[in-house]
């Protein structure tokens, strides 16, 4: 999968798109970024997940991911506190919040110029992606910024190890509802917060991250309006 290659973390989530952070920020001038960021979802050929009606808060848009010959490969969907760098000011610990990550299942196949192949999607992917999502919006609080570029490298490769050998020891078993069917996925935790992947139908892996919101007792349901994420506002009760 060519928008999981080892890059930085904050840019794992957004592969060739070019709506910036959280929500679309970033956007070109006279453009809102919201509308912006909301129609890289439009484009996509695969339905959106996110959390399911159980949950009230707040929900936003995060990016998508593109390949090479311009298809959505992947994308985020934000609930609660959307996340930021704040651990310096101690703020991270009053963050709650769940990403949902939807990664289109794709086989391996040439890239558009014919010189080589892209990766087939998998569950790996979809956990790479939440692994990677979890690490750009963690700030250790004691941190001082010269070393967190080699934290950062560090964290990054134990995330793409653990992504790679899903039946190693770092990872348990959690049954959550996908669409109200009961779903396996893989589950670990860390001091930073939580990830999960599994798969999920309509041809797609889910993958999630968050912290400050327990992972247990979560659903997943297909998104019925991917557009009132992008407008931000808590759904009534």
């Amino acid at each position: 999968m060519e928008t999981t290659s080892r890059a930085e973390p904050q840019d794992a989530m957004g592969g060739g798109d070019e709506t910036g952070g959280p929500g679309g920020h970033g956007a070109a001038q006279g453009v809102p970024g919201a509308r912006r960021a909301v129609e890289g979802y439009l484009m996509a050929q695969f339905p959106w997940y996110g959390l399911d009606e159980a949950f009230t808060g707040p929900r936003w848009l995060m990016q998508v991911g593109m390949a090479a010959d311009g298809a959505v490969e992947h994308g985020s969907t934000g609930h609660g506190d959307e996340p930021s760098l704040r651990g310096e000011l101690g703020g991270e610990a009053d963050q709650r919040f769940t990403v949902v990550v939807t990664v289109a299942s794709r086989p391996g196949r040439r890239s558009p110029d014919g010189n080589g192949m892209l990766e087939a999607t998998s569950v790996s992917s979809a956990a790479w992606l939440a692994g990677s999502g979890l690490l750009s919006c963690t700030w250790p609080a004691q941190m001082e910024r010269a070393l967190r570029q080699d934290w950062l490298e560090q964290q990054t490769a134990i995330a793409w190890e653990l992504a790679d050998d899903l039946d190693g020891g770092g990872w348990s078993t959690l049954s959550l509802p996908v669409d109200g069917v009961p779903t396996d996925f893989l589950y670990r935790e860390s001091e930073y917060g939580w990830v999960l992947a599994g798969a999920a139908p309509h041809g797609v892996h889910i993958g999630a991250y968050g912290r400050g919101m327990s992972a247990y007792g979560l659903g997943f349901a297909v998104v019925k309006d991917i557009e009132g994420y992008a407008e931000r506002t808590t759904p009534a009760t």
